[in-house]
């Protein structure tokens, strides 16, 4: 399953999906905290990888003292994204291709973007974070955490649970430690939530 296979299937389920998802007052608290809490502790220019309708990269700009970047392999998105919000940069991307130079962000947000890449393809996602990732920054990685790469039906395409530990022994040979990790399971939801803060070291 290529990036572009997969921005296909959301491009298919775009209207829905920003009906449905499009604003920040319909997304979890507990997620806004997560996300705002990390960007604040960020410096310089920030990517927001897969950043669908470009909600959390307009969240991440608020403070209108830094760049940010939204790449997605959704179309449909990136449209969506420009049109909504103007003072951010959106482009197409696949996440194991990063249209950015070495060492040129700050920090990388990653939610829930990289449920849909098969197991075997996640290592050159993770290199390529590490690759544009400033030494000293950090991202911050939404998963739903489960059996490591355990496939699972999801509404748009094939998904896979991880683990904050299965996931920090693929981001350590790219030269990341975690620093922390959570997981929830909110009221009604069908699967826990997880996320972790990983910092490049090297």
């Amino acid at each position: 399953m290529t990036m572009t296979e997969i921005g296909a299937a959301y491009d298919g389920r775009a209207t829905e999906y920003i009906d449905l998802f499009g604003t920040i007052d319909q997304l979890a608290k507990r997620d806004h905290e997560t996300i705002t809490t990390w960007r604040d502790t960020t410096t310089g220019r920030l990517l927001d990888a897969g950043c669908g309708p470009g909600l959390w990269s307009q969240e991440l700009a608020t403070d209108g003292l830094r760049e940010v970047v939204g790449l997605d392999a959704s179309a449909a998105f990136v449209a969506a994204a420009r049109a909504r919000y103007p003072e951010v940069s959106f482009e197409r991307a696949d996440m194991a291709d990063l249209p950015l130079e070495d060492e040129s962000v700050g920090g990388i947000l990653a939610w829930c973007s990289i449920i849909h890449t098969p197991p075997a393809d996640l290592p050159a996602i993770l290199g390529e974070f590490a690759r544009v990732l400033t030494p000293g920054g950090s991202a911050l990685i939404g998963f739903f955490d489960g059996d490591p790469g355990e496939a699972f039906d999801h509404a748009v395409h094939t998904a896979y649970y991880w683990s904050a530990e299965a996931l920090g022994d693929l981001l350590a040979p790219h030269g990341f430690v975690i620093e922390r990790a959570a997981s929830r399971q909110d009221p009604g939801a069908r699967r826990r939530q997880g996320d972790l803060v990983a910092r490049r070291t090297a």
